[in-house]
């Protein structure tokens, strides 16, 4: 896999890893990011966070929490 260019890519590495099998404060998941050296914005993370189809959220504004729906699984292609 080459290197996530975007925090919708990035939070598909962590749900690869199983970072979401508990739940994860917004804050956790950035602090998460800056150890690996990657700095998105607020608002993009905050929409990939909420876009993200694996992963459900609880609590209010500014104080979500996320958690995977389901495990994380290799995407199929449809080549031969």
């Amino acid at each position: 896999m080459s290197s996530p260019k975007t925090a919708t890519e990035m939070l598909k590495v962590l749900w690869s890893e199983k970072y979401f099998v508990e739940w994860r404060k917004y804050s956790a998941v950035v602090d998460e990011l800056s150890k690996r050296h990657y700095h998105f914005s607020d608002p993009e993370l905050g929409m990939a966070l909420k876009r993200a189809s694996h992963l459900t959220r609880k609590g209010k504004r500014m104080q979500f929490e996320y958690i995977q729906k389901y495990p994380y699984t290799e995407e199929k292609s449809n080549g031969p």
